[in-house]
């Protein structure tokens, strides 16, 4: 890209600059172009990606400077990148450079994918910045980092797919490890349908420990508690911006729409609240046939699978247990409390299996009592970083 931001050519490659409505919508349903076909991928709705990466659709945009590029070669979308670097007055990243990428995706081509990240490299040193982390898109809230282990696995919904090849072509420009991303596949059994109280009945629990079912019909009311937990459990965490009530709204009428009415989890402890979880269906399944179109057909489909469809999996897309009680006795009775809780509530429930992700590989209080319950890993997910030299 030049001075003025126009599209630059480096061969037969184009970087197009993602200026104006058609590119955006270009830039959300190039994925599901490229990757279709590819044994792991499920192609997210068009509608939804509007909703993470549109800058007037997501309050996170508001905390930083950003810009996203398309990389056309030969005339066909090949790939895509953003980048972006945190404003001054907004929290910086704990620990991690406030100068990242995010929804680096491409065809298997290496050229590609250096123009891409070159062109993102370029934009964010005029910025003043010397190190970049990344993929983060758009942030540590929403999808993060390239998966480097189980291509195969069940695609799970709001967690992101790439390709093998992806890996190595970025790891040959410098790129290094920064950190892992840990996800879990917990198969429910005959045996946990049948699951009884175990940590809620022991006596020096059974008083103190309270879980209670998240009021949908007030979620607005609730979602202060759940930001506060969030970001209190969080706030230590390699990488943590703190989520903002603003977010959390943006995506509370989205959440009731496909949250199943025993989806959410409120933990107390001594009558406080202490710890939530939300499990999230897995809406690839009554999506995939669609091809990421909502239009004009899709949305009179997916609002009756989601009614009448028996879903098979689901994931544990946002859980936290307050700072003061991890790493210690409490903290480790309010995980397990939950895991039974989620337990008890498959008797009622066609889900075979959950994904519990993700969790940060030296988060071992956290990664303990899920391989304690028999959970195993399923998915790796890297973050990773670059210095950026003149």
């Amino acid at each position: 890209m030049d001075a003025k931001g126009k599209a630059m050519s480096l061969g037969a490659i184009e970087i197009i600059p993602v200026n104006g409505l058609t590119a955006f919508l270009s830039f959300c349903r190039l994925p599901r172009q490229i990757y279709k076909g590819q044994s792991g991928f499920a192609p997210p709705l068009d509608a939804e990606r509007w909703t993470v990466h549109g800058s007037k659709l997501n309050p996170h945009f508001k905390q930083v400077d950003w810009q996203a590029w398309i990389a056309r070669k030969d005339g066909k979308p090949a790939g895509r990148i953003m980048a972006q670097v945190y404003k001054k007055d907004t929290p910086a990243p704990v620990g991690a450079s406030s100068a990242q990428f995010g929804c680096l995706d491409a065809v298997n081509d290496p050229a590609v994918v250096e123009a891409l990240t070159r062109t993102a490299e370029k934009w964010l040193r005029e910025r003043g910045a010397t190190v970049v982390h990344g993929p983060f898109s758009p942030s540590v809230n929403g999808e993060v980092g390239l998966l480097v282990q189980g291509f195969d696995a069940a695609p799970m919904v709001l967690m992101p797919w790439n390709p093998p090849y992806l890996v190595e072509a970025i790891e040959k420009l410098g790129y290094r490890k920064a950190r892992d991303l840990i996800s879990y596949r917990y198969d429910v059994t005959a045996k946990d349908r049948q699951a009884k109280a175990g940590i809620l009945d022991r006596p020096e629990w059974r008083d103190r420990l309270k879980i209670r079912t998240l009021d949908l019909k007030k979620l607005g009311d609730e979602a202060a508690i759940i930001v506060d937990i969030f970001n209190d459990a969080w706030s230590e965490n390699w990488g943590f911006v703190p989520f903002t009530l603003e977010e959390f709204m943006s995506a509370a009428d989205g959440l009731k729409l496909v949250m199943p009415p025993e989806g959410g989890f409120m933990i107390e402890l001594d009558g406080t609240p202490q710890a939530f979880g939300i499990v999230l269906p897995n809406l690839h399944e009554i999506t995939a046939d669609l091809g990421g179109r909502l239009f004009p057909f899709g949305l009179p489909r997916i609002i009756a699978r989601i009614r009448n469809h028996a879903f098979k999996s689901g994931r544990l897309c946002l859980f936290g247990v307050r700072r003061a009680l991890q790493r210690k006795a409490a903290g480790g009775a309010v995980i397990l409390a939950f895991i039974e809780e989620i337990r008890q509530r498959s008797a009622k429930s066609s889900i075979e299996h959950v994904e519990f992700g993700w969790v940060l590989e030296d988060n071992i209080g956290m990664r303990r009592p899920i391989e304690f319950a028999g959970a195993r890993i399923d998915k790796i997910h890297r973050v990773y970083e670059k210095k950026l030299t003149a």
